[in-house]
């Protein structure tokens, strides 16, 4: 248990299923979520033996974890809490959206050990959230807020997104101001990603999607973020915005390439050497997780060229970027021979920028960074003398 830091734990249940959601999700049914948390508890308990396992971060995600019912939800938990040290947790996250929660669940959060909220908001705007097919309405982003504070929650962080269908600049200023009016100290931002087998990609196939311009999508962005350091939310990451000492650490584990178990359908999991993809369709996880408690659909090892790409695109993501000295470290090589004409490259075009022992994207490279980090995919040649 040392070397892994994180756990995620994916709940796939959902009242509705929105239509740009790709992650593996099912309409609740209470029968099946019950055998399905019968199943995750074998899981569980096959991967890690004993009690009160130390690690630094849990996520429970979905889908949306808070459609659970009362009893399956207080099941969950008190499983999570059997299973690690909470007390010695640095944050135990739970995935909550408006209008799914009432004051019961929010209490119960609170006394197995919750210490931080990841609001799914999406936009405040009901015409786009009927347009998303989400369920709820602005009204309940309050109500659900006021939940929170209730219970003395102050860790909590909300989903914006924006470039949706529809959407204009102004509209999604607006959203975005009222977003800031809870002055809540984490704010997680996405533009539209049009993903494989949602009601979106459908509809973008058949020409039938508005989508916002590529001009007002870079706006949308460059608008995000000088608001937001204009109210003193630092920006560390491409999507994520938090006032000091607010930083997901969950996040910051994925994105500094540590290691995390994934449990539930669907789930991925990172140990030493290898990655682990879970079973997707829900009877399938729940028979072979009852069967043997190790419900996998096949694990992947990690090779040098793999680890090492992963680490760049992980590290750029952040806004500090990535330090050469960890990376010489961690591999052996010196990254700036081994990218030394990509480096000068992305530099002349001032798309990444040198600090002392870091390079970081610029604000230019931060609007194209898939393209930036196409730059740093390896071949075997580039590895021969590593």
């Amino acid at each position: 248990m040392e070397q892994v830091q994180s756990v995620y734990i994916h709940i796939p249940f959902c009242q509705q299923i929105c239509h740009y959601c790709d992650f593996v999700k099912f309409f609740y049914n209470e029968k099946l979520a019950t055998e399905y948390l019968y199943a995750l508890e074998k899981e569980i308990n096959t991967s890690i033996k004993g009690k009160k396992n130390k690690v630094k971060t849990i996520y429970i995600g979905g889908g949306t974890p808070t459609a659970l019912n009362f009893e399956q939800l207080k099941f969950l938990l008190k499983l999570v809490n059997e299973k690690f040290d909470i007390a010695s947790c640095e944050e135990f996250t739970i995935e909550v959206n408006p209008g799914d929660i009432d004051e019961q669940k929010t209490k119960l959060l609170k006394e197995y050990g919750i210490s931080r909220i990841s609001f799914g908001v999406q936009v405040m705007d009901d015409d786009l959230l009927e347009e998303l097919g989400r369920v709820h309405r602005v009204r309940d982003v309050y109500h659900t807020v006021d939940l929170f504070y209730q219970q003395n929650f102050t860790n909590i962080s909300l989903d914006l997104m924006y470039a949706l269908p529809h959407q204009t600049v102004e509209q999604f200023k607006a959203s975005l101001d009222e977003a800031l009016t809870f002055k809540l100290p984490h704010y997680a931002t996405y533009g539209l990603q049009i993903e494989p087998k949602t009601v979106f990609y459908l509809r973008h196939q058949k020409g039938k999607l508005h989508r916002p311009s590529e001009d007002d999508e870079v706006h949308m962005y460059e608008l995000l973020r000088e608001t937001m350091a204009s109210q003193g939310i630092k920006q560390y990451e491409i999507s994520n915005f938090a006032i000091p000492g607010y930083e997901s650490k969950h996040n910051l584990t994925y994105w500094g390439n540590g290691y995390y178990y994934g449990f539930g359908a669907g789930a991925h999991g990172y140990l030493p050497g290898k990655r682990i993809t879970n079973i997707r369709p829900l009877p399938a996880y729940v028979k072979k997780a009852y069967e043997d408690g190790k419900p996998v659909l096949h694990v992947d090892e990690i090779t040098l060229k793999e680890k090492i790409e992963e680490e760049v695109f992980l590290g750029l993501r952040r806004m500090k970027g990535i330090n050469t000295e960890e990376f010489n470290r961690k591999f052996g090589i010196s990254f700036d021979t081994l990218y030394k004409q990509e480096l000068d490259t992305l530099m002349e075009r001032q798309w990444l920028q040198k600090e002392e022992y870091s390079y970081r994207l610029t604000d230019q490279g931060l609007l194209i960074s898939n393209q930036v980090f196409e730059k740093f995919m390896l071949d075997d040649v580039d590895l021969a003398f590593v």
